[in-house]
């Protein structure tokens, strides 16, 4: 796809001005890095960073039964959702595989926000749509307004100070009034660090935005995101999870709800695949020499081809390289030693707990 083809964000010439590198990605015209991605990364695990990912599907889906339609369309029990409470779903299909990973918020009690992956938007509201029924409405707001997720153990403190309120808690949303527009505000993110994601329309958005970083709060792109998740060890559609994948062995069961009695695609191959264990697991390998994994790379044990990297890259906190791999369930233990084939060359890695990074609560030391 040409860049005269790609979907250009609503703050496109203000990221430029920024400084920001772009890059195609879903259809898009995406800032991959501003002053460079492991600055950036230790921006957010130092102190906070904040991502346009106005590149995601935002769906408002609204009426007297929008609980029960919108249940019909993903694999978790949204209807038992508290208002102001979050969590993340999936769409499958009718064999089971995950077609997308999206998170669910309850705005009240007969109106929702769905926000799916880019390259699955359209599948998303295609999906939802067709469950739809009389007297409930779908809104897709993908155009109409900016979505910005800051990031990092002071993203909170700094929010405080721009919206003069206090963020509510963890996965928990509101929608508060600022700039003359209404901002939503959700405690969730892809980073492993604490932090909100932001909906506004698209002037109010931008002009978030440039409080942020007057703030002090570090422009981050996909580049950054990208290390931050895979240290978080939280799935990339495409790589980690797709139609081959089963949510059990991705470590993703909290996702769907069997027990409510409620039909959604895939209900059935679900019930029946929960019944018997996973052959392989979703693991977090690391290397225990020089050398990058990347998606793609063959892992041998025993000199046999056993798996290949479904994500991989450096890890700026670690200083090693990471990866996540779907392994026999006999080798995603932790301990096990394996070699990543990383350009002909054998690199020595061994399977550890996941993630790879967890943030230090407060109180920890």
């Amino acid at each position: 796809m040409s860049g005269d083809t790609l979907r250009q964000l609503p703050l496109a010439e203000r990221h430029r001005e920024l400084g920001a590198r772009f890059a195609p990605f879903a259809g898009w015209a995406m800032p991959v890095q501003y002053s460079g991605i492991v600055k950036e990364h230790h921006a957010v695990r130092e102190r906070a960073g904040v991502f346009d990912v106005s590149h995601m599907g935002r769906l408002f889906v609204s009426g007297a039964q929008a609980g029960r339609a919108l249940r019909r369309a993903v694999t978790y029990n949204v209807e038992a959702l508290e208002e102001g409470e979050a969590h993340y779903a999936l769409m499958c299909n009718e064999d089971g595989g995950i077609l997308d990973d999206l998170f669910v918020y309850r705005l009240a009690s007969e109106r929702y926000l769905v926000v799916n992956n880019a390259a699955n938007a359209s599948l998303g509201r295609e999906r939802i749509a067709s469950v739809l029924e009389p007297g409930v409405e779908l809104e897709d707001r993908q155009e109409s307004t900016v979505m910005l997720a800051l990031q990092g153990p002071q993203a909170i403190a700094i929010l405080s100070r721009v919206i003069d309120g206090e963020p509510p808690a963890r996965r928990r949303c509101v929608e508060v009034d600022w700039l003359d527009s209404t901002l939503f505000i959700c405690r969730t993110g892809y980073t492993g660090e604490d932090g909100v994601e932001l909906v506004a329309p698209v002037e109010a958005g931008g002009a978030l935005l440039e409080r942020l970083v007057a703030e002090g709060v570090v422009p981050c792109g996909l580049g950054a995101r990208d290390t931050l998740r895979l240290e978080a060890a939280l799935p990339l559609y495409g790589n980690d999870i797709d139609t081959d994948t089963s949510p059990w062995e991705a470590g993703l069961g909290f996702a769907v709800s069997l027990d409510d009695g409620a039909e959604f695609a895939g209900r059935a191959a679900l019930a029946t695949v929960h019944e018997s264990p996973p052959e392989r697991k979703l693991a977090c390998l690391q290397a225990q020499g020089r050398g990058i994994m990347r998606a793609g790379c063959s892992i041998l044990h025993g000199g046999r081809t056993v798996a290949s990297m479904s994500s991989g890259g450096f890890s700026p906190t670690l200083g090693v390289s990471i990866g996540m791999a779907y392994l026999p369930v006999e080798l995603a233990q932790k301990g096990t030693e394996l070699e990543v084939d990383v350009r002909g060359k054998p690199l020595a890695v061994a399977v550890v707990p996941r993630p790879f990074y967890r943030r230090k609560r407060a109180g920890q030391t």
